[in-house]
């Protein structure tokens, strides 16, 4: 049964999962082999961890596999996924930036020019998390900032005996994604990093996976960069005593099948919803199809905290940083002008977080343990990188240089005062002649 306790007794203590030594070990071997070995150790460890025979011939997906792949996903399905990524398109758009100029009347230019990324490599994970939506998620803000080769690779058997799932191929070509390698783990993440003969290195590396790929993620940054080092899904919603009892039920739920280390937290300043709440949690689990996984998440990490004031309650919300936040209270906005760090945050009895999920159209790849404080849901700037633009006139520099080489002199730089005093007495030499 998910637990109730006071505001003043909720502690959510719960790590980062740096891994196991034998994690990071195995991690360590495969990524420097993959480094040193290209495709020899790609294809090798895809044989021993994918049980899958991966060659130079058909590691990439073919057109043919496409079409196959389309014959197996039914119309309803193409119509969804093609709504919302049309939502999720709309969406980014709105964040595009423009580089910008600002010319000074003494000729002084300065500015920032923005560019895409050139290449960007998006991993798609099996197991407990194929989710065919985070290719949109992940895909769709990269061509939006005008990323140019996008690349995806996925696990051999994320369909099982029929190879890779046949919805994750789908919604990749519907993505517009035309390179695709069938290769996943950590020993993807550094063919994508470092490059092989069969798959050119990428600038950044996107997308969720399992420790392996989480470590393996933080091991060649650097070389590459990366997205985030993503943790389990966490909801936290926020109720007064007008909320309903049945939804929030159904929201913490919704997270808590993700994962058995998902997070699932009410905060209410009502004993009467929470004591609802509780109620509706055990009887909406026992139809969930996913109820073992749920169960976990909900006895582990899951609780219902109760507090003595609305004050309170966004206090503690604000030190949870959550993923995703959902707001019922009377007037939402009214909370939500207290609320400071929440990845992604959700208004009203009606929106629920699936709607941000799969449709509403602002990215689901949300902040997770806490990092909400100091992160963001992934966007079209992820995929720019921004230039520092100067152009100095002679009156400038003539105006300027003095104190230029004051502050240079000050940190015991005599070579970069010298840049300017070269150049400063040079101009006078001239203009005596």
């Amino acid at each position: 049964m998910m637990r109730i306790i006071a505001g003043s007794e909720f502690k959510l203590e719960r790590e980062v999962d740096a891994g196991t030594t034998e994690q990071l070990n195995a991690v360590l071997n495969i990524v420097q082999r993959v480094r040193l070995e290209g495709d020899e150790a790609l294809f090798h460890f895809t044989r021993l961890h994918d049980k899958t025979e991966v060659t130079t011939g058909n590691i990439r997906v073919t057109a043919e596999d496409i079409a196959r792949a389309y014959e197996l996903v039914e119309p309803s399905f193409l119509e969804a996924i093609r709504e919302a990524a049309q939502r999720i398109r709309t969406f980014h758009e709105k964040q595009k930036r423009a580089s910008w100029f600002d010319i000074q009347p003494d000729g002084t230019m300065l500015g920032q020019l923005l560019r895409p990324l050139r290449r960007v490599g998006v991993y798609v994970p099996g197991g407990k998390a194929a989710y065919p939506s985070s290719v949109l998620m992940n895909v769709i803000p990269a061509q939006v900032a005008g990323v140019k080769e996008i690349v995806m690779v996925t696990p051999p058997s994320t369909g099982g005996k029929q190879g890779i799932d046949p919805y994750i191929l789908v919604v990749a070509a519907e993505a517009g994604v035309e390179e695709i390698y069938r290769v996943g783990g950590a020993q993807a993440i550094a063919a994508l990093a470092y490059g092989t003969d069969s798959i050119a290195k990428v600038d950044k590396i996107c997308g969720p996976g399992n420790i392996f790929v989480a470590l393996a993620k933080r091991e060649v940054y650097g070389a590459v960069d990366i997205d985030s080092i993503a943790g389990p899904s966490e909801i936290v919603v926020l109720a007064d005593e007008t909320a309903h009892a049945s939804y929030i039920a159904a929201d913490l739920l919704s997270q808590a099948e993700h994962d058995e280390m998902a997070s699932a937290v009410l905060v209410t300043t009502s004993r009467a919803v929470a004591e609802a709440v509780q109620q509706e949690v055990e009887q909406q689990l026992t139809v969930l199809p996913r109820q073992s996984i749920a169960s976990q998440s909900i006895e582990q990490y899951g609780a219902i905290v109760v507090t003595d004031s609305m004050q309170e309650a966004i206090a503690l919300i604000n030190r949870l940083a959550p993923e995703h936040l959902e707001i019922m209270t009377e007037d939402p906005m009214n909370e939500l002008s207290l609320v400071e760090n929440a990845g992604a945050i959700f208004l009203g009895n009606y929106s629920s977080e699936p709607v941000g999920d799969y449709f509403a159209g602002p990215n689901h790849i949300i902040p997770t343990n806490g990092t909400a404080r100091f992160s963001s849901p992934v966007d079209v700037d992820m995929f720019v990188k921004k230039s520092s633009l100067i152009r100095y006139s002679k009156e400038a520099l003539f105006a300027q240089g003095e104190t230029i080489m004051k502050l240079a002199r000050h940190e015991g730089l005599e070579g970069h005062a010298k840049a300017i005093q070269v150049r400063l007495e040079q101009e006078k030499d001239n203009d005596t002649k």
